[in-house]
């Protein structure tokens, strides 16, 4: 790799995002594979498994996993297919779709725990907590800047 040393920090960072979302895309791909899911079935789950105390609309995991709702419906019904979520309209509005994990859900991805905490385990080897605090508030200032961007377009 290039020496990346000259590089402003703000470019570095605005480059290194990109890099590592790859990365750890083919990463967890490659490891997903073996259970037959993708990384972004995987992460629509963990968003529905923990983001939610009540079963979640389709608009409300695309916000929540910054994609389109047709991209989250998308995956939604492929988990679906593989009876890992289900997808059912709303009691109250018929207009509105909720998704909600399968029990064989929450076994399949308890028989997964394992690989998780060690690709995580990998991933984060030799980041320190500061290190991880420092980095959670760049984050969070992006994360609420893009959303600032994106309410500025509708406007």
């Amino acid at each position: 790799m290039r020496n990346l040393d000259h590089m402003n920090d703000d470019i570095f960072l605005f480059g290194a995002l990109f890099m590592v979302a790859n990365k750890i895309d083919t990463l967890l791909e490659r490891e997903l594979n073996r259970y037959g899911v993708t990384s972004r079935q995987w992460f629509l789950s963990i968003c529905t498994a923990s983001l939610f105390e009540k079963p979640p609309t389709l608009k409300e995991l695309a916000n929540v996993s910054g994609t389109s709702h047709q991209n989250v419906k998308q995956v939604a019904l492929k988990l679906q297919e593989k009876g890992l979520m289900s997808l059912n309209k709303d009691k109250h509005d018929a207009r509105v779709t909720r998704v909600q994990l399968t029990p064989e859900s929450v076994d399949f991805w308890a028989k997964t725990e394992g690989d998780s905490q060690r690709f995580l385990g990998d991933l984060y080897r030799g980041i320190a907590p500061e290190e991880f605090a420092a980095a959670r508030i760049v984050i969070e200032k992006l994360m609420a800047n893009l959303q600032h961007m994106e309410e500025g377009e509708k406007e």
